[in-house]
C-alpha cells in the first residue's frame, strides 16, 4: 500500500496562485497544507473535525 498522498484543491481555487489550500483525505485523517508551502507543516485532522468544519465554512 502506498504512503502517498495525493492532494489537491478546491475547484474554486483559481489559477492565479492566491491564497490556497489543498487537502489529502486518507480514512484515518484529512490532512491540509498551504499549497504555496507544500514542503511545510500540514495539519492532520479527524475527519469528523473536517465534515464539522466544512459545514460550518459552507452555510
Amino acid at each position: 500500500m502506498s504512503t502517498e498522498r495525493t492532494w489537491f484543491k478546491s475547484s474554486y481555487s483559481g489559477s492565479e496562485g492566491g491564497q490556497c489550500v489543498e487537502v489529502a483525505a486518507h480514512p484515518a485523517a484529512v490532512h491540509v497544507r498551504d499549497s504555496k508551502n507544500p514542503d511545510g507543516p500540514a495539519l492532520a485532522l479527524p475527519p469528523t473535525a473536517w465534515s464539522a468544519f466544512t459545514a460550518h465554512v459552507s452555510s
